[in-house]
């Protein structure tokens, strides 16, 4: 198994991803992506996009603000319930998810079973805990010009100060509830169909750990997938199975590091009446990759109630109204990035040395190629390289240039990044237009005409 920490350790080292803010000395929770970070979740994201809406009939993208109207949040119930029990020791004073620190138990975790348990404080050993609350995840913000130093006892301004309050979004699937009306007037599609989003969701954390696995700042990817209540059994069965297919298939994740976590109905959210979610074998432990969820009418519904508008569907052939179920596939890119580069991520012994290697699919890695003259100081290698280098770029787009150090390091760097290809110009390219091809994956190298790269 892996370790996680060579993983982080690869990805600042070669620029896949930063700690947020690292100049200023981090700030939890937060994570920037660098150059091979940024293009490999490009990738990952746009793959998503092509397999989920442009290879599809029945998709359709949209893109939701960020900053919504704050009944948004009171309809969909994350003001009321989008909350992670908190615990703080009183000798410390540490706060803590009470289900992260303590096995076997769930969100819905009483003060008195967790202090039964005799859990130790994971900075200062005690156990001398304060009582569970509910911790509510969301970020808070004011839209306007409203400063709280205007309030000072001022009703008036109080009352303003209240209204200005808006929040961050916590999950992209509102955005889409609230614009099903808009695309059903517009496009009128045929039942069953969905609406896919990518986007920045925002959540306040208690204890961010696991390097991007929990953070404060993350992107997801959600389909709502609208359906006839009748129907929704075997909608719920098909996008399961597509979605193996997506991550198996596209992602190059092991079929045998998946595994399909029917969530019993205590431990479900709010809105849901079934949920998937796909674990996946990290290589900190198991940890959910993403979900799938039955949620019903429950927010549309809940929309239809707090704006007063009828959320219902008339079918086009039989003329019956009525309010679609929804069924969600629901993913976080940060999670996926971490997923395919464990899958990715191997350690071998090659002449006796040690070899890190990134064995991505080709589909996803940041560079296809990489050409290098074999000597940087013979100009005659140099220009002849830059001739193949520019031939492949505008061909494939992803290529990259390496001429420092000897051969051998630029392989090794290559692998690091996961460079499916390495294509080296020597003095025999100069005499019979073929270059050396070096494979990632099996070390092989072979000779090849220029044109047929």
């Amino acid at each position: 198994m892996n370790n996680l920490e060579d993983i982080v350790s690869l990805c600042k080292r070669r620029g896949f991803i930063f700690p947020g803010s690292d100049v200023y000395g981090g700030f939890a929770g937060t994570w920037d992506f660098g150059p091979l970070g940024v293009s490999l979740k490009k990738k990952i994201m746009d793959e998503w996009w092509k397999f989920w809406v442009e290879d599809r009939d029945d998709m359709y993208g949209i893109d939701a603000a960020i900053l919504m109207n704050p009944r948004t949040w009171v309809a969909s119930g994350h003001t009321a319930t989008f909350a992670d029990p908190l615990v703080e020791c009183k000798d410390c004073h540490g706060r803590f998810r009470a289900d992260k620190i303590a096995d076997g138990i769930s969100e819905s975790v009483t003060t008195e079973e967790f202090q039964a348990l005799g859990v130790k404080c994971p900075t200062c050993g005690k156990t001398n805990w304060g009582p569970i609350r509910k911790f509510n995840m969301m970020f808070e913000t004011h839209v306007g010009a409203v400063l709280p130093e205007d309030v000072n006892g001022d009703e008036n301004a109080k009352a303003l100060a209240e209204k200005s309050v808006a929040y961050l979004r916590p999950e992209t699937a509102q955005g889409i509830f609230t614009n099903y009306k808009n695309v059903v007037d517009t496009l009128y599609p045929d039942l069953p169909f969905g609406l896919a989003q990518q986007g920045k969701a925002f959540r306040n954390e208690i204890s961010p750990r696991d390097f991007i696995l929990r953070d404060r700042e993350c992107s997801q990817m959600e389909i709502e997938y609208f359906v006839r209540p009748d129907d929704w059994e075997t909608q719920f069965e098909k996008l399961l199975k597509e979605n193996h297919e997506f991550l198996e298939e596209k992602m190059g994740l092991p079929a045998d590091k998946i595994k399909d976590y029917e969530v019993p109905a205590d431990d479900r959210a709010h809105y849901s009446k079934r949920t998937i979610d796909f674990m996946f074998e990290y290589p900190n432990g198991e940890e959910e990759l993403m979900g799938l969820a039955y949620r019903t009418d429950f927010d549309l519904q809940n929309i239809a109630r707090e704006s007063g508008k009828s959320m219902e569907y008339r079918d086009k052939n039989s003329g019956e109204s009525f309010v679609p179920h929804v069924i969600e596939p629901s993913i976080g890119v940060e999670r996926l990035f971490l997923a395919v580069l464990s899958a990715a991520y191997a350690e071998e012994e090659i002449d006796g040395g040690k070899r890190i290697v990134l064995k991505l699919p080709e589909n996803l890695a940041p560079y296809k190629f990489c050409v290098s003259p074999l000597l940087k100081n013979k100009p005659e290698l140099v220009e002849k390289a830059r001739e193949v280098y520019n031939l492949l770029r505008k061909k494939y787009g992803n290529v990259t240039w390496d001429d420092s150090g000897n051969i051998g390091k630029r392989y090794r760097k290559q692998d690091e990044i996961g460079t499916p290809k390495c294509v080296v110009i020597d003095f025999d390219t100069l005499e019979d237009d073929t270059v050396t091809v070096r494979n990632r994956d099996t070390t092989e190298q072979v000779r090849l005409p220029i044109d047929e790269l």
